[in-house]
């Protein structure tokens, strides 16, 4: 005989059973599959909070050791591979990156960081989520687009182009590639750029009428003497997708001179100190400006009626690059006060506004404290770090076309939406550059 009283339950407890699976098997297909592991929707690989991030670095100078030292410090990396052509360059940074790893309690050993001269071969490693880019600027662009291709998020140091289409190229491989690509321009993370730049936004010193940038000269041409190549330094996979220029140790001093090298200094490899500093220090104007999309629109290079090399903004803001009395620094001039930075200081007139404190309602922008730790959150989130390539590109341009106004000697118009000179084609000719052999790629 068939139990009355337990049917019911025993059926409502199997109805209740099919019910619960069902719905917790429906729960788990709807789960992102990032959730569980492997790739997000944007083919990004997910990486949890509690996941050590593994990094490559690309350059083994005094800035990618620098570089090494701030990321080791944040404890959330791993360093899984370097490149470098240059032998005493490696060995020094792989003896720096076991320093700092026993400095800061890290396991790891400098025996298991591969090594490779040709940074196409650290790229190829699946293993590495990340690459910095810490070599001179003539190869930032090409190193960059081809880390994008191979699914690599990107830190590359400043200034991040050394032309204003090779700029636009990162940009582009980024945003085609869904990377997270960070900028070297640490200013940004740094608090009294921050409140400089609120004070600003919010209309303390009043409506912006100039701004004075005080940084160093533009670049020349290479004009060096030849030495000989010193051993273990691949000379030519150094210039890369340059032409051929003979050696000179100013360009890749030996390891015993503890000094940022001078090929800064020569046109063929970077920007002078118009592109060096002044991606630091015309950053943090376009930043101040709101323009981090934009950039001016007529530059005057030195003349009677300018003394100094002048940008002028749409709104009418008046930009020079000209001494005063602070080295690698800022003046801002409104209509209701001043406001002066530098690394490590802030001066304001009045003075009271130096301490000001920017209310909640009130103007704010992206706040970073670390600039390598937002790089790395940038990447487990997929959201733009604080210097996201397209704001370091257009603050390399800036300095860039400073630079064509210097070599033209004359005034420019330019168009920031269509980045090109209005109506003057020897100018638009200097905003590429012919980039050689198999170290290239397309402008």
């Amino acid at each position: 005989m068939i139990d009355k009283k337990n049917e019911t339950p025993s059926n409502n407890s199997r109805r209740d059973f099919i019910k619960h699976s069902a719905t917790a098997l429906a729960g788990f297909i709807i789960v992102p599959r990032y959730v569980l592991g492997g790739n997000r929707p944007d083919g990004s690989k997910y990486i949890a909070p509690s996941d050590m991030i593994s990094l490559g670095f690309i350059g083994c100078g005094k800035q990618g050791r620098i570089l090494s030292n701030y990321f080791l410090a944040t404890n959330e990396i791993r360093i899984l591979a370097l490149s470098e052509v240059y032998k005493d360059k490696t060995e020094l940074m792989l003896k720096t990156v076991k320093a700092n790893q026993e400095k800061y309690k890290q396991t790891g050993n400098q025996n298991d960081i591969g090594v490779y001269t040709d940074y196409r071969e650290l790229l190829s490693r699946k293993d590495i989520d990340a690459v910095v880019i810490a070599t001179p600027d003539h190869w930032h662009a090409a190193m960059a687009v081809k880390a994008a291709e191979a699914g690599k998020d990107i830190y590359c140091e400043k200034p991040l182009s050394l032309t204003v289409k090779e700029g636009r190229a990162m940009v582009n491989a980024t945003r085609k590639h869904n990377r997270i690509f960070q900028t070297g321009n640490m200013q940004r993370s740094w608090p009294e750029f921050r409140q400089a730049v609120e004070l600003i936004r919010n209309g303390y010193i009043g409506e912006i009428k100039s701004i004075k940038v005080n940084i160093g000269t533009p670049p020349v041409p290479y004009n060096l003497p030849e030495e000989v190549v010193p051993a273990g330094l691949d000379w030519q996979k150094w210039l890369g997708p340059n032409e051929y220029k003979p050696f000179n140790a100013e360009l890749a001093p030996p390891i015993t001179k503890d000094v940022y090298p001078n090929w800064r200094l020569y046109k063929e490899f970077g920007g002078g100190m118009v592109t060096d500093f002044g991606a630091h220090m015309f950053d943090i104007a376009q930043w101040a400006l709101d323009m981090d999309k934009s950039g001016p629109v007529e530059i005057f290079a030195p003349d009677a009626d300018h003394p100094v090399l002048t940008f002028k903004y749409k709104n009418g803001v008046i930009m020079t690059h000209e001494k005063w009395e602070w080295n690698n620094a800022l003046l801002f001039t409104g209509t209701e006060g001043e406001l002066r930075i530098g690394r490590g200081k802030l001066e304001t007139t009045p003075a009271s506004l130096k301490s000001q404190v920017i209310g909640d309602a009130q103007k704010h922008v992206y706040k970073s404290e670390n600039h390598y730790k937002d790089f790395l959150n940038a990447m487990r989130t997929r959201v733009k770090p604080i210097s996201d390539v397209e704001i370091g590109h257009r603050t390399a341009s800036v300095c860039n076309i400073a630079n064509i106004a210097y070599q033209l000697k004359r005034p420019l118009k330019w168009n920031p939406k269509k980045e090109k000179f209005k109506n003057d084609a020897e100018a638009n000719a200097l905003l590429g550059r012919p980039m050689l052999n198999e170290w290239g790629i397309k402008l």
